[in-house]
């Protein structure tokens, strides 16, 4: 099944949008507007684009896998997530970074990518005093410390 999401741009300098079915679940975004941060600034990237998302939907915003090789960015939230609730004419999505060093992010490069996923569904939680799994006495995978 195909989702359709309304877009809204804000720029005609930046790529539309594309999703390249076989290659990535994930759609890239791109800056639009030039942004020059020296280190230690903090900015809100303008990505250029607002979206209607599916009822039900959130999309999470993360920063692509060459974001702090090429321009020394840190996303301050990590993952982003924005809500079908976020969806007017002048909501448009924005990358939170942090600066390790002096960069200049041009107009169109590619910072950023997006992916939709469903909502978690209503769950409820019932407490026991016993978990039924077998205690692996640790943490991570391997359990050790």
């Amino acid at each position: 099944m195909t989702e359709t999401i309304r877009i809204r741009y804000f720029s005609d300098a930046i790529e539309k949008l594309t999703y390249i079915d076989g290659k990535s679940d994930w759609i890239d975004l791109r800056a639009s507007e030039e942004i020059s941060l020296k280190a230690g600034d903090f900015a809100l990237i303008p990505l250029g684009v607002a979206m209607e998302l599916p009822s039900g939907y959130e999309a999470h915003l993360v920063p692509r896998s060459s974001t702090f090789k090429t321009w020394g960015l840190i996303q301050t939230n990590s993952m982003g997530v924005i809500d079908c609730s976020y969806c007017g004419d002048n909501d448009m999505w924005r990358m939170p970074v942090y600066a390790t060093r002096d960069t200049v992010i041009h107009v169109n490069d590619r910072i950023a990518q997006f992916r939709i996923m469903q909502n978690q569904p209503k769950i409820s939680f019932d407490e026991v005093e016993h978990l039924s799994n077998t205690d692996r006495g640790g943490f991570g995978s391997t359990g050790k410390a």
